[in-house]
Formats: C-alpha cells, sequence, structure tokens
C-alpha cells in the first residue's frame, strides 16, 4: 500500500502535466501500472485470477 500523502498528491493537478503521475486503483502503487486497466501487475493478476475482469483468461498451450 502506498502511502496516503503520496496518493493524495498524485490526485492533485500538477504544475506541469510531465509530472502527473499514474497510479493503481486499489493499491496506489505508481510502478508497473497498466493503463488500459488502471491498475498495477500485481492486482490485475488477483483479479485476473478471480475471474473478476472481463474478457481477460489465464493462458495456457
Amino acid at each position: 500500500m502506498a502511502k496516503s500523502s503520496w496518493v493524495a498528491r498524485a490526485k492533485k493537478k500538477p504544475k506541469y502535466s510531465t509530472r502527473k503521475v499514474s497510479r493503481c486503483w486499489r493499491c496506489g502503487r505508481k510502478r508497473a501500472y497498466m493503463r488500459k486497466f488502471g491498475i498495477c501487475r500485481i492486482c490485475f493478476r488477483e483479479l485476473a485470477n478471480k475471474g473478476e475482469i472481463p474478457g481477460v483468461t489465464k493462458s495456457s498451450w
């Protein structure tokens, strides 16, 4: 879990657009963020394994 002060800072509009920080909506993590889903890789994997993300299945071949 990210510190709540960092999450609050990321929600504010930055002075410059390049300073925008994308964070996971579940845990607040900023690294390994997936834009398409809006979550980090760890949360993505948890939700995908539970079947809560529509259209995503575990690959097997």
